[in-house]
């Protein structure tokens, strides 16, 4: 994505994208370069999308996130791709 995200809205957008355009999972770091926006921004945008419980608020649960040694790997879940598809 060559453009900078803005809203958070724009990021799950864009992250959902990204990921429906591969695979298999792909690094934190390459998503946080792809995306144009630092990690911890990111990491907040999985948790929204992701499937564990933020305080009393449940995730979406349409990406995965998993640790892989030191890295971390993010990936759509199987209802992710489902929602991408109807998207598109």
């Amino acid at each position: 994505m060559d453009a900078v995200v803005k809203t958070q809205d724009e990021l799950a957008l864009a992250l959902m994208a990204e990921l429906s355009a591969h695979e298999e999972a792909v690094s934190l770091p390459r998503l946080s370069k792809r995306l144009g926006v630092r990690q911890s921004t990111l990491l907040r945008c999985i948790a929204f999308l992701g499937e564990q419980a933020l305080g009393q608020h449940q995730g979406a649960g349409w990406v995965s996130m998993l640790e892989d040694g030191e890295r971390s790997l993010v990936s759509l879940t199987e209802e992710g791709r489902r929602v991408c598809k109807m998207m598109m």
